[in-house]
């Protein structure tokens, strides 16, 4: 079996995210001399050619001699880039982490089916990002390992049984990382206001964070499980927990991520609209 590590990867587009999983490919062994990334912007291709991989403004000179092309560029500039290219991707993997883009509007532009949608997320700059991948099956085994593996330089990759579901994916991992970001800010500040020190506050809350994720990761016990073990009757944990329920807090974070899945979905058919 073919792995990513004996392809020629390009990437249509050279922002964070590319650039994160460059960075992870290239830990993982992959020879610059086998990545190839266009980007429009001289300062973004500065940056790259600085990782020894092959930098150019030119997609179809890009493309040429790609086995796996990534596409990492905006939504509202996909149908520009890729129409030049149509009927230019015959037998190559197509992995787009194009936020939206739904398969069928990428194989319009593309000419091709072979095509990978990803759902990734911003922790893929530190190597923990959670990434939610769908293919029509078109994409045989093969294919789809390699996708895995390009994506696994930069975290987890979970498949998903229908495009649909690329939309919940959005809405738990995508933007899932804001959700933990906005309790930490809440955090820091009630830290604050209780006469803590900031630096004080956000070190704790922080480490606190990174704690509770890693415990819940390597735990063979359930969140519930976890937060329940932390829990004692009639204490501090608990007077807490109380006004979270009070607060309908549970809820409440239930109808936020339905509304970001509605969302992810309404982008999705602005896109496939803006294709016709």
């Amino acid at each position: 079996m073919s792995t990513a590590l004996n392809c020629n990867i390009c990437f249509i587009g050279g922002g964070n995210m590319a650039q994160a999983l460059i960075g992870g490919l290239l830990s993982r062994g992959l020879p610059a001399t086998r990545i190839t990334v266009s980007d429009p912007v001289e300062q973004v291709r500065e940056i790259l050619q600085a990782k020894d991989v092959h930098v150019t403004n030119n997609n179809i000179d890009a493309i040429r001699d790609a086995d796996i092309v990534v596409l990492a560029v905006k939504p509202q500039v996909l149908s520009t880039v890729l129409k030049p290219l149509n009927g230019l991707f015959t037998d190559k993997l197509i992995v787009s982490i194009v936020a939206g883009a739904e398969i069928q509007t990428i194989a319009q532009f593309t000419g091709s089916e072979l095509i990978v949608r990803v759902m990734p997320n911003t922790p893929a700059l530190v190597q923990t990002g959670a990434h939610g991948l769908f293919a029509y099956p078109v994409v045989d085994a093969e294919k789809r390992e390699l996708a895995s593996q390009v994506l696994a330089a930069t975290g987890l990759t979970l498949w998903v049984d229908s495009e649909a579901q690329i939309d919940a994916v959005t809405a738990v991992s995508g933007s899932g990382p804001a959700y933990f970001f906005y309790m930490m800010e809440s955090m820091i500040r009630a830290g604050k206001n209780m006469g803590l020190d900031e630096k004080v506050a956000t070190a704790l809350t922080l480490q606190t964070a990174l704690g509770a994720a890693q415990m819940a990761i390597t735990s063979s016990n359930t969140p519930s499980e976890l937060r329940k073990n932390v829990t004692s009757p009639n204490g501090t944990t608990q007077a807490a927990l109380e006004v979270f329920d009070r607060a309908q807090i549970s809820q409440n974070i239930q109808t936020a991520l339905a509304a970001a899945q509605k969302r992810s979905q309404e982008l999705a058919q602005e896109l496939s609209d803006s294709a016709k």
